[in-house]
C-alpha cells in the first residue's frame, strides 16, 4: 500500500509531502487545478518515460519519492528484490526514488540503491495499478488475464500443482534428450570406440611405465662409464685395506680396556663410556662397509652395456609418447584413457535399456501433468462464466449496458510451455451487439475504457493483484445515477484495496473516505503552484458543494453536499 509520496521541482509543484491512507481517496479540484500532475509523478517513480519538460522552470532537478508497506502476501515482490540483490528490513517501508535532473542522466533508486528504470517499472506494476483515461493498466495485458482468472476461480492450487507436474516432467524430458543425444553420439562413433580401444590394449599401457622406462634407458645411455666408476669402488671395497684398518683399530680399542686399573673403573665412568662408544662406532663402520661392499658388486654385476635393450627402451617410450598425444592426456593416465573407453564402449550396449527407462518415465509425467492441465482448464473455464455473469452486473448501472463481455479460453499453440497449462486466456468485449468480440482497446472512448476497468475490478474484486489502484476520471461523460454507481463501487473497492480517485463527480468524491482538494495558487513573485490539501469535514462540503453548483456556491448546492455525504 502506498503510505506517502514526495514531490520536488515537478510541473508546477515545488515541494510537496503527502501522507496517504486506506480505502477510497478522492482528488478534486477544478479544471487545470493540476489533477494530473499527481498522476505524472506517481507514473514516474514507479518506472514511466522520462521527459525533462517536466521539471520546474529554474530548477536543477525533479525529485519524486514514494513509499510503500509490504506484507508475508506480497511474496513476489520480496523475491524481485532479493534477486535484485536489495537489502530490505521487512519492518520498514520500501522506498522507491526517481530523480530526473535538466541535464544528464535519471536516476532510479529503490531503497536508496540505484536501479534501472526497467527495474523500477516492473515493481511498479507490481505495486500500483493505474486506470488513466487511455489505459486500462495491467487489464490490457493479454498475460495478465489468465492469471486473473485463475486468482478469480481460486484456481492457485491446481495452477500450483500443475507447474510442478510441467516442471519434472520438462526435467524428465530434458534428461531424456540429453541421453539420447549422447546414446545417438556413442552409437555413431562405437567403431571409432572399438578401434581405440583396441589400439590402446594392445599397447598396455603400466602406471609409472614412463618414469621407470626412462630411468632405464638413462642407465643404458651411461652403461660404460656407469661399469667403469662402479668396478673402481668395488676394488676399493674388496680390496681389504679398509678391513684391516677397522680391524686394527677394534683390537686397539680393546686393548684399552685391559690396561690394569682401567678394567676396574665403573661401567658409567667418562673414559669407559667414551670408549665403548667409539668401540661400536667401528663396529657399525664394518658392518656398513661389508654392506656396501655387497650392494656395489651387485650393480656391477647388472650393469652391462645392452643396445638391443636400449633400442626397446627408445622404441616403447616413443609409443608411449605418441599415444598419450593422441589421447591429449599425461602418459601416465593412459591407462585410465583405455579404463574409459572400456566403459564408455560397454555403456552403447547397456543405454538402450535406460534410454526406454526414460521415455517411459516421460510418457508417464507427461500423462500426470495432461490429467492436471485438464482439471485446470475445466476449472478456468468454469470461472470464465461466473466471471462474465458477475461483470454483467456491474456494467448495467455505469451505464456500458451495451458492452458485452467474454473470458475466451483457447488452446496454446503446438510447442508452448504446458506451465500454466495448456490454455490461452484473453479477455475480450463487444462494444456494440453484432460487431463480433475483440480485444479490450476496441474500447475507444476513455471515460468508457476508465468505467469497464473499474467494473472488470470489481468483479475481480478478490483475484489479486496490486493493493494500491488509481482511477483517472472514471467517471468522465457521465454524472447522475452513473456517477453515484461509480462511487459506491470504487468505495466497495476501497475496503479490500487503496483506490485514489481522480474525479469532476460530487458523487464520486462524496463516497471516499477523504478528499483532496488540488488548485493552483499564485506567489509573491508571480509564479503559480499547484497545492494539494486534504479536506476536513466543512472543507469537504464546501467542495462538494462547488462541484454541484460551480464557483458560486448557493445554500441549495450546500443541503445537497450534506445529503450526498450522509448517504455515502
Amino acid at each position: 500500500m502506498l503510505l506517502a509520496i514526495s514531490i520536488q521541482s515537478f510541473v508546477l509543484i515545488d515541494r510537496l509531502s503527502l501522507d496517504v491512507g486506506s480505502g477510497l481517496t478522492a482528488l478534486t479540484g477544478e479544471t487545470g487545478a493540476g489533477k494530473s500532475i499527481l498522476l505524472d509523478a506517481l507514473g514516474l517513480v514507479l518506472g514511466g518515460t522520462v521527459n525533462r519538460d517536466l521539471v520546474r522552470k529554474d530548477a536543477k532537478q525533479a525529485v519524486i519519492t514514494a513509499s510503500f508497506s509490504l506484507t508475508d502476501d506480497d511474496a513476489d515482490i520480496w523475491d524481485r528484490l532479493d534477486r535484485w540483490g536489495i537489502p530490505v528490513n521487512r519492518e520498514e517501508a520500501l522506498v522507491l526514488t526517481r530523480v530526473v535532473p535538466v541535464r544528464g542522466a535519471s536516476r532510479a533508486m529503490i531503497n536508496g540503491q540505484a536501479v534501472s528504470a526497467r527495474n523500477l517499472a516492473e515493481l511498479g506494476q507490481a505495486l500500483v495499478e493505474i486506470h488513466a483515461q487511455n489505459s486500462a493498466s495491467s487489464l490490457q495485458s493479454v498475460a495478465a488475464h489468465r492469471d486473473l482468472l485463475d486468482q478469480f476461480g481460486g484456481l492457485t492450487g491446481q495452477l500450483t500443482a500443475t507447474m510442478e507436474a510441467w516442471r519434472a516432467y520438462g526435467a524428465t524430458r530434458d534428461q531424456r534428450a540429453a541421453f539420447e543425444r549422447a546414446v545417438q553420439q556413442a552409437t555413431e562413433q562405437q567403431d571409432w570406440l572399438a578401434f581405440q580401444l583396441s589400439e590402446l590394449q594392445d599397447l598396455a599401457p603400466e602406471p609409472g611405465e614412463a618414469a621407470r622406462l626412462t630411468s632405464e634407458r638413462i642407465r643404458l645411455l651411461h652403461a660404460s662409464k656407469l661399469t667403469a666408476q662402479l668396478e673402481l669402488a668395488d676394488q676399493a671395497l674388496s680390496g681389504g685395506q679398509a678391513d684391516q684398518v677397522l680391524g686394527q683399530a677394534t683390537r686397539a680399542l680393546d686393548g684399552v680396556m685391559r690396561i690394569p686399573g682401567l678394567d676396574d673403573l665403573p661401567a658409567d665412568d667418562g673414559l669407559v663410556r667414551e670408549v665403548r662408544m667409539a668401540s661400536e662406532a667401528v663396529e657399525r663402520a664394518m658392518i656398513e662397509l661389508a654392506e656396501a661392499g655387497q650392494l656395489v658388486a651387485r650393480l656391477v654385476r647388472q650393469t652391462h652395456d645392452d643396445p638391443s635393450a636400449l633400442s626397446r627402451i627408445e622404441t616403447r617410450l616413443f609409443a608411449l609418447r605418441a599415444a598419450a598425444r593422441k589421447y591429449r592426456c599425461e602418459i601416465d593416465a593412459l591407462p585410465e584413457t583405455c579404463d574409459a573407453l572400456a566403459a564408455e564402449l560397454a555403456d552403447v550396449e547397456s543405454q538402450s535399456d535406460q534410454l526406454d527407462a526414460l521415455r517411459a518415465e516421460e510418457d508417464r509425467l507427461y500423462q500426470v501433468w495432461q490429467t492436471l492441465a485438464d482439471g485446470l482448464s475445466a476449472g478456468r473455464k468454469q470461472a470464465a462464466r461466473r466471471l462474465e455473469a458477475g461483470l454483467l452486473e456491474e456494467l448495467g448501472p455505469l451505464h456500458l449496458d451495451r458492452v458485452r463481455f467474454q473470458a475466451c479460453i483457447a488452446p496454446s499453440e503446438p510447442g508452448a510451455s504446458g506451465l500454466h497449462g495448456h490454455d490461452v486466456v484473453e479477455f475480450l468485449v463487444e462494444t456494440n451487439a453484432g460487431e463480433g468480440f475483440g480485444p479490450l482497446r476496441r474500447i475507444a472512448s476513455g471515460g468508457e475504457l476508465a468505467r469497464f476497468s473499474l467494473a472488470l475490478k470489481c468483479a475481480l474484486s478478490q483475484a489479486g493483484g496490486a493493493r494500491t489502484l488509481i482511477f483517472d476520471e472514471a467517471d468522465h461523460g457521465v454524472g447522475g445515477a452513473v456517477a453515484a454507481a461509480i462511487g459506491e463501487r470504487l468505495a466497495r473497492l476501497g475496503r479490500g484495496r487503496q483506490v485514489l480517485a481522480i474525479t469532476h463527480s460530487p458523487q464520486v468524491a462524496s463516497s471516499a473516505c477523504r478528499q483532496w482538494r488540488i488548485r493552483k495558487t499564485d506567489q509573491a513573485d508571480g509564479r503559480v503552484t499547484t497545492d494539494v490539501t486534504q479536506m476536513d469535514d466543512g472543507q469537504r462540503l464546501e467542495e462538494i458543494a462547488r462541484m454541484l453548483s460551480g464557483s458560486s456556491i448557493t445554500d441549495e448546492a450546500r443541503a445537497a453536499a450534506s445529503k450526498l455525504l450522509e448517504v455515502a
